[in-house]
């Protein structure tokens, strides 16, 4: 994290930068918006004060299940490795007919669609009942170039039987493009 980027770049300070850890992925639990920033002391004064007068109170439970989140590392890597495994299914049915890579990091992939993929998108789920996000949703043009635009996000969070069966359907409907 922070701590390693800072080093690398031989600095032993925070200054200006910023780094946000949160619970969504780290242990799968993105309803529970919960995390921490570090970094800059100067910086996360001014974001003390916005999020005084823009944040809110996390309730007690919140508190306490995150508390519990944070001192256990065993579901973590546990969590890690459910992801690899679908990875590792759903890339060997996909790969041969999809651009796509295992992503460094992240629970999605992010794969080239060989079609327009807001129409690949409305395709796949009225042909197979799979829901994709089209990438140009999620990205914006800048000088001319989205990155998104030609890309689906498929988020691997399904058990791995149905995250492989969702493979299956998408390489079956791409057999038909």
């Amino acid at each position: 994290g922070l701590l390693t980027a800072c080093a690398a770049l031989g600095r032993d300070d925070f200054k200006r930068c910023v780094v946000f850890h949160s619970l969504s992925k780290r242990s799968n639990l993105p309803g529970l918006r919960s995390g921490f920033v570090a970094g800059d002391a100067e910086i996360l004064k001014a974001f003390l004060l916005y999020r005084t007068y823009h944040g809110c109170a996390m309730p007690v439970q919140t508190q306490l299940a995150s508390i519990a989140a944070w001192n256990d590392e065993a579901h973590v890597q546990a969590n890690r490795q459910l992801y690899r495994e679908k990875f590792d299914a759903v890339l060997d049915i996909l790969t041969p007919v999809m651009d796509v890579q295992r992503p460094d990091g992240g629970f999605y992939l992010w794969p080239r669609t060989p079609t327009d993929d807001q129409q690949f998108t409305r395709e796949l789920f009225a042909r197979e009942h799979v829901t994709v996000v089209p990438g140009s949703y999620l990205s914006r043009e800048v000088a001319g170039v989205s990155p998104g635009t030609g890309r689906v996000r498929m988020a691997l969070v399904a058990p791995l039987a149905d995250c492989v069966e969702a493979a299956e359907r998408i390489r079956a409907f791409i057999a038909t493009l």
